[in-house]
C-alpha cells in the first residue's frame, strides 16, 4: 500500500465524504480521486512515469494535492519547492533535481521563460490556471511556448480509468530540497514505505480519523504540513481546511464555520493567534488538539496559549530525512511542556555522544532516530549521505536529552551552540527566559565573536513595550541565567527574520552582524 493506492481506497469507501474544502467549496473523495487519475493519465501521455521526477511550484491549494497524488499514480518522484524561492534557488533545485516537467503557478511563467535556457532537463511546463491567468493567446510569443500545457485541460482530456502497476516500496516517491545552514541544499530522497508509514504512524499517534477537520495552512511544500497535515488526514479519511496563506483573521474565521477539531503550526503562528486581540476562545472551542512543530516552542508562548484559548498545544519534532515524524506528546499520558515528546510508533530515537554511543539518561547529547521513515539517501550526494547515515541510524545534528520516562527535550542545533570561555551556553535557554518577560513578542539568540571568552551572547527581540530599554532587559536576565549566559547586546527589531514556515532564522541574524 502506498499514498496513491489509499486515496484510492478511500475514494471507494467513502466515495461522497468531504475530501477538502477550499476557497469554501467542497471536494468529495471521489472527485479529488478522480482528478488525481485523469491528471496521471495526462502526465502518461505526455511519456512521464517511472525514474522521472516532477517539480511543484505550488503554494497551497487542490493543485498540489492532485499534482502530487497525480505524479504518483503515474510513477513518478515528486519535488516540492517554495514558489517564492529565487530564480538562483529553484533553477539549482530543478537543475540538480533531474526535473522533467514542472507544475507551476501561472504566476511563474515569465520566470521560467527566463530560466529555460538554464533547465534543458525540463520538457513540459504545466501551469495552474486561475482566475488570473494570462490567456493562451499571450503565451504564444514566449520560446517555452511548445513546452506549456494547462493543468486543467489535462484533467479534463484524461481518462478516470487510467491504471498502472504499484510502485515499488522502496522506490523514490518524494525528493524534498533541505534548507541546510551552510552550502546548496540537499534533496532527501523519502520512499513510499517512508512516507506511507510515517503518515500512517503520525495519524494513529494523534489519533486523526475521520471525524477530524484539520487547518491546512502550514505550507503544504514543507514536510511538517505534507505528512502531518495532508497525507495522515486524507489516509484517514478526515476533511483538510485549506488556508492559502497564514492569517490569524482567517484561521479564527475557519475554524468557526467549519467547526475545525485540529490545527498544526510552528511556533510564530502561535504568537500571531495568542496576540490577535479579536481572536476567543469561543472560535476554537471545536479544537480537539493542536500540534506545534517545525522549531521549538518557547514554553511560556505554549502555556499562555493554553490558558486562553483552553486547547492543549502537543508539540512534536521532525525533520526531513525522517518523513518527518519521530516524536511527539502522547495524549494518554501527561504533556511536558518544553518536550517533543516520546518516540512515535515503529520509530526508535536515542541521544549519544561524539563516539555514537548513548548516553546516561539527563545527559546531552546528539539525537539519533532509526525506523521504516528514514531517508534511503541524499540525492546525487554519497558523501553526505555517508556522514548523515550510519549503521541504520540518521544523525540529525540536534542535541537533545532524554528524561526518566524516555520524553525527548531538544537542547538546541548542534551547529548553533554557543561556547563562551569554554562554557556551552544553549540558544534555546536564553530565548525561554526573554518570553517570560510579559513585554517581550519575540526573541532570538546567537553566538557573536569575542576577543577575550571567544564568543559572546548577543539577543535579538520584538517587544510590546517600545519604552523597554536594553538594560532592564538584561538585568531581567540577570535573574534568571548564569552570569555568561547573560547577554552582552541586545538589539531591538520590529520584526525577526522567518523562513516560509515562520521559523526565525538564527543564521541570518548572525550573517548580518558578522557583515557589520
Amino acid at each position: 500500500m502506498n499514498l496513491s493506492e489509499r486515496l484510492h481506497q478511500t475514494a471507494l469507501d467513502k466515495g461522497s465524504k468531504t475530501a477538502y474544502y477550499f476557497m469554501d467549496q467542497a471536494t468529495s473523495y471521489e472527485e479529488l480521486d478522480t482528478s488525481v487519475t485523469k491528471f496521471a493519465d495526462g502526465l502518461n501521455k505526455l511519456g512521464i512515469g517511472k525514474g522521472d521526477h516532477v517539480a511543484l511550484l505550488l503554494g497551497n491549494s487542490p493543485h498540489f494535492i492532485i499534482g502530487m497524488y497525480g505524479s504518483l499514480r503515474a510513477g513518478a518522484a515528486v519535488i516540492p519547492i517554495n514558489p517564492i524561492y529565487t530564480p538562483d534557488e529553484i533553477g539549482y533545485i530543478i537543475s540538480n533535481g533531474d526535473v522533467k516537467a514542472v507544475i507551476s503557478l501561472d504566476a511563474l511563467v515569465p520566470l521560467l521563460e527566463k530560466m529555460s535556457p538554464q533547465l534543458p532537463s525540463v520538457e513540459h511546463m504545466i501551469i495552474c490556471d486561475t482566475q488570473q491567468s494570462t490567456e493562451q493567446n499571450d503565451l504564444s510569443s514566449l520560446t517555452i511556448y511548445p513546452k506549456l500545457k494547462t493543468f486543467s485541460k489535462m484533467i479534463s482530456a484524461g481518462n478516470d480509468e487510467y491504471r498502472r502497476e504499484a510502485a515499488d516500496p522502496d522506490e523514490t516517491a518524494v525528493i524534498l530540497y533541505t534548507s541546510g545552514t551552510t552550502g546548496k541544499p540537499k534533496g532527501a530522497m523519502l520512499t513510499h514505505r517512508n512516507l506511507y508509514s510515517n503518515a500512517k504512524d503520525t495519524g494513529d499517534y494523534l489519533k486523526i480519523s475521520e471525524n477530524d477537520r484539520v487547518i491546512t495552512t502550514l505550507p503544504m511544500f514543507h514536510v511538517f504540513c505534507l505528512t502531518v497535515v495532508l497525507n495522515a488526514p486524507l489516509m484517514n479519511g478526515g476533511t483538510l481546511l485549506i488556508v492559502p496563506k497564514f492569517s490569524p483573521r482567517e484561521i479564527f474565521r475557519i475554524a468557526k464555520k467549519y467547526e475545525a477539531t485540529l490545527f498544526a503550526g510552528v511556533p510564530t503562528m502561535y504568537n500571531f493567534l495568542l496576540q490577535y486581540p479579536e481572536g476567543s476562545a469561543n472560535d476554537l472551542n471545536s479544537f480537539r488538539l493542536c500540534i506545534a512543530g517545525g522549531s521549538s516552542m518557547p514554553v511560556a508562548l505554549l502555556k499562555s496559549f493554553e490558558q486562553k484559548f483552553n486547547v492543549t498545544v502537543s508539540e512534536g519534532y521532525g525533520l526531513s530525512e525522517a518523513s518527518p515524524v519521530t516524536c511527539f506528546n502522547p495524549l494518554d499520558r501527561p504533556r511536558k511542556p518544553g518536550s517533543i515528546g516520546t518516540s512515535i510508533l515503529n520509530v526508535e530515537n536515542k541521544i549519544v555522544d561524539e563516539l555514537g554511543e548513548e548516553v546516561p539518561v539527563g545527559q546531552v547529547g546528539e539525537l539519533i532516530v532509526r525506523g521504516p521513515n528514514v531517508m534511503k539517501g541524499y540525492y546525487k550526494a554519497p558523501e553526505e549521505t555517508a556522514a548523515a547515515l550510519k549503521d541504520g541510524w540518521l544523525y540529525t545534528g540536534d542535541l537533545a536529552r532524554m528524561d526518566e520516562e524516555g520524553y525527548f527535550f531538544i537542547v538546541d542545533r548542534k551547529k548553533e551552540m554557543i561556547i563562551v570561555g569554554g562554557y556551552n551556553v544553549y540558544p534555546r535557554e536564553v530565548e525561554e527566559v526573554l518570553y517570560e518577560h510579559p513585554e517581550v513578542v519575540e526573541a532570538a539568540a546567537i553566538g557573536v565573536p569575542d576577543p577575550e571568552q571567544g564568543e559572546a551572547v548577543k539577543c535579538f527581540v520584538v517587544v510590546k513595550n517600545k519604552a523597554l530599554t536594553e538594560k532592564e532587559l538584561r538585568d531581567y536576565c540577570k535573574e534568571h541565567l548564569a552570569k555568561y549566559k547573560v547577554p552582552g547586546a541586545i538589539e531591538f527589531l520590529e520584526e525577526l527574520p522567518k523562513n516560509t514556515t515562520g521559523k526565525i532564522l538564527r543564521r541570518s541574524l548572525k550573517s548580518e552582524v558578522l557583515q557589520r
